[in-house]
């Protein structure tokens, strides 16, 4: 795998995942003063790892069975799906 390739995964990734709500649980699991945050943050780390195994299984799955649909369109309609969705609850 090319290193820009990697650079480009990481930062989109680290990108996306800041301020999200795993991100605010886990914030909120690490400010009980009673719980390790060493635990809190090998449970979170795991669990990240765990959720993108199963994205990437997804994902090479879908491109061996959807190779004639161009798959960035459908995860572009549902990232701007997901956007418009969340502008309505917004305002509801």
């Amino acid at each position: 795998m090319a290193a820009s390739t990697l650079i480009v995964v990481f930062t989109t990734v680290f990108l996306a995942e800041l301020g999200d709500k795993t991100q605010l649980a886990t914030l909120l699991f690490a400010s009980d003063g009673n719980k390790n945050a060493w635990g809190i943050f090998f449970s979170a780390s795991l669990a990240l790892v765990a959720s993108t195994a199963i994205a990437v299984l997804l994902g090479s799955l879908a491109s061996q069975y959807l190779n004639l649909i161009p798959l960035k369109l459908i995860a572009g309609i549902g990232f701007v799906a997901i956007g418009c969705w969340t502008i309505f609850e917004h305002f509801n």
